[in-house]
């Protein structure tokens, strides 16, 4: 199941789950700030590009994203954005490519930030050791996506 979020910018959350209710809660609990509307109906074509997107790792057409968080945030999922599908890449990795070989708590304190399933591939970046640690939408469900992804 999907649930997908829209600001007036973009889509703002993608979230991945079972449970209807559990996934509102989720994005209720990400935007505590914000009124939650229902609109399915507005929102179909964006969800049928998510929807392939997820399937196919290939946008049709344009998806806007309302990516939100802080700078060093931004800058970590931009670089898990320019991780090829099929690939992955260590939290100490992506630290020592950000010029922040100290960071890497920071680096996955990022990746539990992220809102944004698939569309910023947190799935992608795994422990040193090439061992696959916690996800958002849970562990199973990243191992599902490199499994799908990469053979792991």
């Amino acid at each position: 199941m999907v649930l997908i979020g829209r600001s007036r910018q973009g889509i703002c959350a993608i979230f991945l789950g079972e449970n209807a209710q559990e996934l509102y809660d989720q994005l209720a609990v990400a935007f505590p700030d914000v009124e939650l509307t229902a609109d399915r109906q507005s929102l179909l074509g964006e969800l049928g590009q998510v929807v392939a997107f997820i399937d196919k790792d290939i946008a049709e057409g344009v998806i806007n994203l309302d990516i939100g968080g802080t700078p060093f945030q931004q800058e970590v999922w931009q670089a898990l954005c320019g991780i090829p599908a099929g690939q992955m890449r260590s939290y100490s990795e992506i630290a020592q490519h950000l010029g922040v070989p100290e960071a890497v708590r920071a680096v996955a304190s990022a990746c539990a930030a992220n809102v944004l399933a698939i569309a910023i591939p947190c799935h992608r970046v795994v422990r040193s050791d090439g061992t696959i640690s916690g996800y958002r939408w849970g562990v199973d469900r990243k191992r599902a996506l490199l499994v799908e992804e990469c053979g792991q």
